[in-house]
């Protein structure tokens, strides 16, 4: 790393899993890009997404708000992109989603105009775009800002993303892997049936959580390959560090590596370390797993993709085993690591044993404790 250049920290994750590491590294002199999934299926998103035929936004604009977070960012334009509608009636919905469409919202009124112009420009695409019989309810206006500046800026996702940290003033990255709207993800159990769709995977019932996922799969319009962001493929050149998690790790980190162009272009630069957080609970997705058994799921991905070499990651982040038991937290067990020891060395990838459980959060990471191990793994 050259003398005098902040350390440059690329994180793949979903939205809510890795926000405590996403704040804590903001706390230290670093540059942090986030790249998150595009192929979200769920929530506000879905229905966004279905309606127009969009990218989905939902995580790239909560990852957004957890950089506004952790930069002290919390003016009107912030607090608007967070707000989100209410669950009551769709009148209801309508009616306040109209305070803000046409500005008649407080935190619009006392806004600086040049702010509030772009903002309303933003939401006007938007309406005009969704149609009359769209349901507001529950969803978030910073996703319909993010969608209407897409809209606006010819379907350009990129420069949405610019425009839309400019207005609140963010300083850190949030790119998706693709820039490619029409993304599917989809994953086949270990009994050959096929599940459909991201929300569907994060959403599996007992019997098929028990069965397991064999496989997942990403797809584009049509069937075509997926295509990575080229904003990612720059920012993977100079990356110091390339962190994979935490995060549902069959929706949220492995499909990013099925991106074409990712797994090269992460193998082209020799100088960075590629670290894997280990989750610290099992999940729907993952019952019956552990950091061992993760580590070679994802090395015989990345051992499939052109351009790839030996080993995915150069280190693996996983939690101390305190007890010869299972233990749980809620409906699941903590994540063993199973036969890490001889995995790591098989696959040559460094163990990095810490206390990294949030000690006033059960089940939870402490993200200063991840931010720490993190530092310490940075190329000199």
């Amino acid at each position: 790393m050259a003398e005098g250049r902040l350390p440059h920290i690329v994180l793949f994750s979903g939205g809510t899993a890795c926000r405590t590491t996403n704040l804590a590294l903001l706390s230290r002199p670093a540059r942090l890009t986030r790249i998150v999934p595009a192929w979200d299926s769920g929530g506000s998103s879905k229905t966004i997404r279905e309606s127009l035929g969009v990218l989905a936004v939902g995580d790239i604009r909560q990852a957004l708000m957890t950089m506004a977070h952790g930069e002290g960012q919390v003016g009107d334009v912030v607090k608007v992109c967070n707000a989100r509608m209410t669950s009551g009636t769709e009148d209801d919905a309508r009616a306040e989603f109209a305070l803000y469409a046409e500005g008649r919202h407080p935190l619009l009124e006392r806004m600086e105009p040049g702010l509030r112009g772009a903002i309303l420009n933003y939401l006007r695409t938007f309406r005009a775009a969704i149609g009359a019989d769209f349901d507001f309810r529950n969803g978030s206006i910073g996703n319909f800002i993010l969608t209407g500046a897409h809209l606006a800026h010819n379907s350009d996702i990129n420069t949405a993303i610019f425009v839309f940290r400019k207005l609140c003033d963010i300083t850190g990255h949030v790119w998706p892997s693709t820039a490619a709207d029409g993304v599917e993800l989809s994953a086949v159990l270990n009994d050959g049936t096929r599940i459909e769709g991201q929300h569907r995977m994060t959403a599996l019932d007992d019997t098929a959580s028990g069965i397991g996922i064999r496989d997942i799969a990403l797809s584009g319009r049509n069937g075509a390959p997926v295509q990575a962001n080229e904003a990612v493929l720059e920012s993977l050149k100079s990356a110091d560090a390339i962190v994979f998690g935490p995060g549902s790790f069959f929706t949220s980190v492995l499909p990013h590596l099925l991106v074409d162009g990712i797994v090269p272009a992460i193998a082209r630069n020799v100088h960075a370390r590629r670290i894997f957080i280990g989750n610290m609970l099992q999940c729907r997705e993952t019952r019956g797993l552990d950091v061992a058994r993760m580590l070679e799921i994802a090395a015989a991905l990345w051992r499939g993709q052109e351009g790839a070499d030996a080993r995915p990651f150069t280190h693996v982040l996983a939690n101390h085993q305190l007890l010869p038991f299972e233990k749980t937290v809620g409906p699941f067990a903590y994540l063993g690591n199973g036969a890490l020891e001889d995995v790591g060395a098989r696959l040559g990838i460094e163990r990095v044993i810490g206390d990294f459980e949030d000690p006033w959060q059960r089940g939870q990471h402490d993200g200063r404790a991840v931010a720490d191990a993190l530092n310490s793994l940075l190329p000199s």
